[in-house]
C-alpha cells in the first residue's frame, strides 16, 4: 500500500456501475483503464466515447482508456471488479495472472455466488491467495448508476478488514458528489447490498399488484429485518443494515423507477413470464441468482425468511405473486422485535 493514496486505477467491467466509477474517477484526475470484455466493445467504447448499451448519452472522458488487453491491470494500485456477481469467479480467474500482489481489489458487485452461498470477496480471496485479504474490498449503497454519473448527490459506503486499506479505495473512489464513508464490517456491506435485490423484487410486486404505500412500506421494513436475521447468522453486525448498504440501499432500490430488480418484480406481477422480462433487459438482475443464494443460505442456517421465502416460490416454482401476498399476510401474529438481540426470532 502506497501511504500517498492511489492514482492508477482499473475497472473490470463495462457494466453501468463500472462504466460509472471508472468516469467519476478519471473526471477527478486518476489515471483510469476500463477493461472490456472483447476487442469489439474495447473498440466500440473508444471510439463513440460513450457506453450507448449501458449509460446512453454520457461521454466517456477522453483520458479514460478503454482496452480488453489484461495485461494493462499490472501496473495499477487498486482493481475495481464491476462485473455480475455470478460470473465474478470465471473474472478473476481469467484476470489474475496480471494482477500485483500489492493491488489493492474492490467489489462493487451486489451478489452471492449461487453454487456456493459466498460473498464477492470470499469467491475473490479464494482467487487471489497472493492478495492479503485485509486488502480486498466491497463498496455498496443507494447507488443508481444514471444518478450518479449524472453528477446527482450519493453516498455509499466501502468496507474491508484492514481500515487503512478501506481508506485508500475510499479516497480513490469518493468524489465531491460521490461521498464515501469507510468500515471494516465486510460481512454486513457486502450482504446489505446484496439482499436488498430479494426484497427490492417483492417490492416491484407490490407497485405491478397496486397493493398501495403502507402494504410496500410494511413489506419493506420486514424485508429489512430478515435481511438483518440472515446477515448476523453468517456474521455480521447488525447494525450495519441500518446504514448505508442496508436501510439506504433498500430505498433506492425499492422505491425508484431506474432500479432493476424492482422492475422485474412489476413485470412479474402484471403476469410477464420470467424468461421474457429477463431478456428485454440489457443489464443483469442481480436479485434473480441471489433469491436462489439465499434460499438455500436460509434453509442451510436455519433462518426464518418467509419474504425470500415468497420470492423464491414466484421465480423458480410459479407460485402466483398476488397467492404470496396473501400468504404473508396470513401467517401467525408475532410480537415486533424492535432491539438487535432477537432478530433471530422476530
Amino acid at each position: 500500500m502506497a501511504s500517498d493514496g492511489i492514482n492508477k486505477v482499473a475497472v473490470v467491467g463495462a457494466t453501468s456501475w463500472g462504466t460509472t466509477l471508472a468516469v467519476l474517477m478519471a473526471r477527478k484526475g486518476l489515471e483510469v483503464v476500463l477493461l472490456a470484455r472483447t476487442e469489439q466493445e474495447a473498440a466500440d467504447l473508444a471510439a463513440k466515447h460513450e457506453n450507448e448499451r449501458r449509460l446512453p448519452g454520457i461521454k466517456l472522458p477522453s483520458d479514460l482508456r478503454v482496452t480488453e488487453d489484461k495485461q494493462a491491470l499490472s501496473a495499477v494500485g487498486l482493481i475495481v471488479m464491476a462485473v455480475p456477481s455470478q460470473t465474478m469467479r470465471e473474472n478473476v480467474q481469467n484476470i489474475k495472472g496480471a494482477l500485483s500482489p500489492a493491488a489493492l481489489i474492490l467489489s462493487v458487485a451486489k451478489g452471492v455466488e449461487v453454487e456456493t452461498g459466498k460473498r464477492m470477496t470470499e469467491v475473490l480471496a479464494e482467487e487471489l491467495p497472493d492478495i492479503a485479504p485485509g486488502n480486498i474490498g466491497a463498496l455498496s449503497g443507494p447507488n443508481l448508476s444514471q444518478e450518479v454519473v449524472a453528477g446527482l448527490p450519493a453516498a455509499s459506503v466501502l468496507a474491508a478488514s484492514d481500515l487503512a486499506s478501506a481508506e485508500l479505495m475510499r479516497d480513490a473512489v469518493q468524489t465531491g458528489t460521490f461521498r464515501v464513508y469507510s468500515q471494516t464490517d465486510v460481512i454486513g456491506v457486502e450482504l446489505g447490498g446484496a439482499l436488498k435485490n430479494v426484497i427490492a423484487l417483492g417490492a416491484g410486486m407490490a407497485d405491478g399488484l397496486g397493493l398501495g404505500t403502507n402494504a410496500k412500506a410494511a413489506f419493506v421494513t420486514r424485508g429489512l429485518m430478515e435481511m438483518t436475521r440472515l446477515g448476523t447468522a453468517l456474521g455480521a453486525q447488525a447494525v450495519t443494515f441500518f446504514g448505508l448498504t442496508g436501510l439506504g440501499d433498500v430505498m433506492a432500490t425499492c422505491f425508484s423507477s431506474l432500479s432493476r430488480n424492482r422492475f422485474v418484480g412489476q413485470e412479474l406481477a402484471k403476469g410477464r413470464p420470467l424468461e421474457e422480462v429477463l431478456k428485454s433487459m440489457n443489464q443483469v438482475a442481480e436479485g434473480v441468482p441471489t433469491t436462489a443464494a439465499v434460499h438455500k443460505l436460509a434453509r442451510r442456517l436455519d433462518v426464518e425468511m418467509p419474504i425470500a421465502e415468497q420470492a423464491y416460490r414466484i421465480l423458480f416454482e410459479g407460485l402466483n405473486p398476488r397467492q404470496a401476498a396473501i400468504e404473508l399476510m396470513q401467517r401467525e401474529p408475532k410480537y415486533e422485535v424492535v432491539g438487535f438481540d432477537a432478530l433471530r426470532d422476530a
